[in-house]
């Protein structure tokens, strides 16, 4: 007991001023946390699905026909909508995020912004008509009727003569439209000309079910620039484009030889059993009508994919194809596959590609959750830098470790959101800031960590908090991780939603919880939340639950507040350290002694060290005067001023 006590640390009362500095107040960083959600039968205690939990489904059946010349796609669209809620809905609400690119939109009343994503544009910013529909029906039963509906931006509503039954009602809605396919001008859907043909990146193409849940009824939030929430289901979907085209989409094919070539159809079957990467179509045979089954007219691609909650697809008459297997758990596999145009053929450009996928996908299904789906896809096309289930666009000219680590970063999303699907419309650090998280482990591990450690701009992760951490923490004006994702603005916005939300994984995993203990919660938060809705609140009681602490003081400090953290060296007298705490954000630290004799003392000062008091002496071991005193020695603490983190003994 005398043992114990010589290595305690002492309470010092008092009032916690220093300086000009805020009071760090205890009362604050430590009272209850009520969280945003509350507990019920639908959401439980331990971050889990509760016993009630329920979800609506969408399953799609789509006919599209791509009209090159014109640039137009018209589309046919069956919605079958499952309604497993315990409400009765008199409405539907479904998603039109064309409609973005008219000209009377909110994003056009905003200045335009997501339609400049691509290019600069002189003058009036471009636009479109949106979906243009020539007819709208809903089927109850075997009645199929027109629908009385009404359009509001980037949202339809559909008002229906007799509500959807509660508790396994279901209802068909029939689309027929067609839209304008946006040019590079579109960002994340658009049409380009590559150096010897056009590149078609198809998103957001279809008219799409908003989610009914639990936390809000519907959810529907317009859209204007901020992702998705949508509805797990399956899809049967089919493209009809020119025969000189070749079209990759999300799932499986499941018609390939109606639109391949023999060779080509071989090629794929060895793909599936190499792991090395096979050509299916190679970069000298773009441009031979010979690479394609017949010259003239259409071909049908059928696609089909299950427990997804979105597709996308890319054609075109131009595009290298190449694919490789992957080896998943228990045995499974699916294809990495990649789709370019020739001049991003390259040693260290999309020649790696597909090595990329198949590497991410490996790791990160050994390590957090297997990869579900047949295939994944990346397109080197103008819709760059984005991610949808079994697809990521990427850039034509990307080579090198800007490949590698935007491959990497959009694959992961097929975690967070595809697979783990959080409202991104709401809360974009569940998605950018966890996959952010994730993909540091690629990039360490990869070819021996040849593009570690995993950088992004004015980033770094893993060891010290880089300085675009420490202006997040420094600046009043910043807002919170759990700010809505449209009101995230001005310069640090992206810092906050992918860094400091990764960053604060990190933290978590590293210094807090511990590896062990953090993986085994993370990883069990993703198998309970797999192709279903968690809110922030989830995520949170989750971590707590499996791992083992209460976290209130972490979720209050770094993902509610914006606050610094700032330990320093008060004094350094003989064998005794005093040691404050200036921020009113809190962390457990490592505090590390050197003795006059050159040995040195290490303690863990736990955040309990906190609850009460602002500062705290040590009574160093072994009766030693001490030299010399540093908090934090291995610098893994975001500290807003690393200048008095060090002390002298007097």
């Amino acid at each position: 007991m005398r043992k114990l006590l010589r290595l305690s640390f002492l309470f010092l009362l008092g009032c916690c001023v220093f300086g000009q500095a805020p009071a760090f107040d205890p009362k604050v960083t430590f009272a209850p946390l009520t969280l945003p959600h509350p507990v019920n039968s639908y959401r439980s205690a331990n971050g889990a699905p509760g016993p009630a939990y329920w979800q609506n489904r969408a399953d799609y059946s789509l006919r599209a026909e791509l009209d090159a010349a014109a640039k137009v796609l018209r589309v046919k669209e069956t919605i079958t909508y499952s309604n497993n809620s315990p409400d009765s809905l008199p409405s539907l609400w479904i998603h039109l995020e064309q409609n973005i690119y008219r000209k009377d939109s909110r994003v056009a009343a905003m200045g335009g912004v997501m339609r400049r994503r691509a290019a600069a544009v002189a003058g009036e910013a471009p636009s479109t008509e949106g979906f243009v529909f020539e007819s709208v029906e809903v089927e109850a039963g075997k009645k199929r009727v027109k629908a009385e509906y009404v359009i509001s931006d980037t949202r339809m509503q559909i008002r229906l003569a007799e509500p959807v039954a509660a508790r396994g009602g279901l209802i068909k809605i029939h689309f027929a439209y067609h839209y304008q396919i946006p040019g590079v001008w579109g960002g994340r859907t658009s049409w380009g000309m590559s150096e010897k043909g056009e590149i078609y990146d198809i998103a957001q193409w279809y008219p799409r079910m908003a989610v009914y849940d639990d936390l809000r009824g519907w959810d529907t939030l317009p859209y204007i620039g901020s992702e998705f929430y949508l509805e797990y289901g399956s899809f049967d979907y089919a493209v009809t484009a020119p025969a000189s085209f070749i079209v990759a989409g999300s799932g499986e094919l499941v018609n390939p030889k109606e639109v391949l070539t023999a060779t080509q159809v071989e090629r794929l079957q060895q793909a599936r059993t190499s792991d090395k990467t096979v050509y299916i179509r190679t970069p000298a045979e773009v441009g031979d009508a010979g690479s394609r089954p017949k010259k003239d007219g259409t071909l049908t691609w059928r696609f089909r994919m299950e427990k997804t909650r979105d597709v996308v697809w890319t054609a075109s008459p131009v595009f290298v194809w190449d694919a490789a297997r992957m080896n998943l758990p228990e045995g499974k596999t699916a294809l990495a596959m990649s789709v370019y145009p020739p001049e991003s053929v390259g040693a260290e450009a999309w020649d790696k590609s597909t090595e990329y996928v198949k590497d991410t996908i490996e790791r990160f299904s050994k390590h957090w959750y297997p990869y579900p789906w047949p295939a994944a896809v990346s397109v080197a096309g103008f819709s760059t830098g984005m991610e949808y289930p079994g697809v990521v666009f990427d850039g034509i000219r990307d080579k090198g470790s800007v490949l590698f680590w935007i491959t990497a970063h959009e694959i992961g999303h097929n975690w967070f959101p595809m697979i783990v699907g959080s409202n991104e419309r709401r809360h974009a650090f569940m998605d950018e800031g966890f996959d952010t998280f994730i993909d540091i482990e690629e990039s360490a591990e990869y070819a021996g960590g040849k593009y570690g450690p995993k950088r992004d701009s004015e980033y770094s992760q893993g060891g010290e908090p880089s300085e675009t951490i420490l202006k997040v923490l420094h600046d009043p004006a910043v807002s919170s991780i759990l700010m809505p994702a449209d009101a995230l603005g001005g310069p640090l916005r992206h810092a906050v939603s992918y860094y400091k939300a990764a960053h604060g994984l990190v933290l978590l995993r590293e210094v807090i919880l511990g590896p062990e203990r953090f993986d085994w919660a993370f990883r069990k938060y993703i198998r309970d939340w797999a192709f279903k809705h968690p809110s922030p609140s989830d995520f949170f009681r989750a971590m707590e639950s499996e791992g083992g602490e209460d976290l209130s003081w972490f979720w209050r400090g770094w993902f509610l507040n914006n606050w610094t953290f700032d330990m320093a060296v008060e004094k350094v007298a003989g064998s005794q350290v005093t040691i404050a705490n200036r921020g009113q954000l809190v962390f457990p630290a490592t505090v590390e002694a050197r003795m006059k004799d050159g040995t040195k003392v290490r303690v863990k000062v736990p955040v309990e060290t906190w609850t009460t008091r602002c500062v705290r002496v040590w009574h160093v071991p072994g009766g030693q005067a001490v030299e010399s005193v540093v908090i934090d020695p291995e610098k893994a603490l975001p500290d807003s001023n690393r200048g008095n983190n060090e002390g002298k003994g007097e």
